[in-house]
């Protein structure tokens, strides 16, 4: 089996699950573009729970009917595809928190 070492950047981009653009869930249509936008890879994670920068703690609890979770999306790609990718996403992510830096992808071929 070959494998391959390319450099690629990770970007994360933190929202809640209750986070909404036009209508729609932020997490899905930020997955959605990323989709148009052929990027290479793109994953949305539930957090158990979190800290947001307001210091409230985000979590579930059954006695709360407005459970606020957090999610991470994280999509891998050339630094030029997720820069170009982010600008167009600006307008949606109001309330959202991004980090993006360098990772060695390992891709295996048979």
């Amino acid at each position: 089996m070959k494998h391959e070492l390319i450099r690629k950047k990770v970007l994360r981009i933190y929202i809640d699950n209750t986070d909404k653009y036009e209508d729609e869930a932020l997490w899905k249509y930020i997955l959605n573009s990323a989709k148009e936008h052929n990027l290479a890879g793109a994953t949305v994670y539930k957090a158990v729970a979190g800290v947001g920068s307001n210091a409230t703690i985000h979590t579930f609890d059954v006695f709360n009917l407005s459970n606020e979770m957090p999610i991470i999306i994280e999509i891998i790609d050339d630094g030029d595809k997720i820069r170009n990718f982010l600008n167009e996403l600006e307008p949606a992510l109001k309330e959202a928190f991004a980090t993006m830096c360098d990772v060695d992808t390992i891709r295996y071929k048979a």
